[in-house]
């Protein structure tokens, strides 16, 4: 089982984002992600980094991935305990939930934001690459 710890960051909402992304197995770091994704809200800079972890975790032939992030709407999102209404979030939970389907076993925990560091690191790092 592989961990990731997602973020996104919005300088502005909207305005430039990034993501962090940090896998991790059994407390060793495995791989990090960190990306600017263009002008675009916190909302979808957090998908986004939900996605893009699990679409590395999948890259590298993990079946069994546990994902942990600050944001709780997003948390609660994909375990369907809130509805995704705007049309866009909607696509990226349709893409999430497309990378979920192909895991063997999935869970999402929510965490708060000083249990996410690194993710957070990873995200505001990549504003000065």
């Amino acid at each position: 089982m592989i961990s990731i710890y997602c973020d996104g960051a919005s300088k502005g909402n909207p305005g430039p984002s990034s993501i962090g992304v940090a896998g991790l197995v059994n407390e060793k770091e495995e791989f990090t992600l960190s990306e600017l994704i263009g002008e675009t809200t916190n909302n979808v800079a957090e998908w986004s980094a939900l996605k893009r972890g699990l679409e590395e975790c999948i890259r590298r032939k993990f079946d069994s991935v546990h994902a942990f992030m600050d944001s709780e709407l997003v948390v609660r999102q994909v375990t369907g305990r809130y509805k995704v209404k705007h049309p866009n979030l909607l696509e990226y939970k349709k893409e999430v939930d497309k990378l979920v389907s192909s895991l063997h076993t999935f869970q999402i925990t929510h965490v708060p934001r000083e249990k996410n560091a690194l993710a957070d690191k990873l995200a505001n790092e990549a504003f000065k690459k």
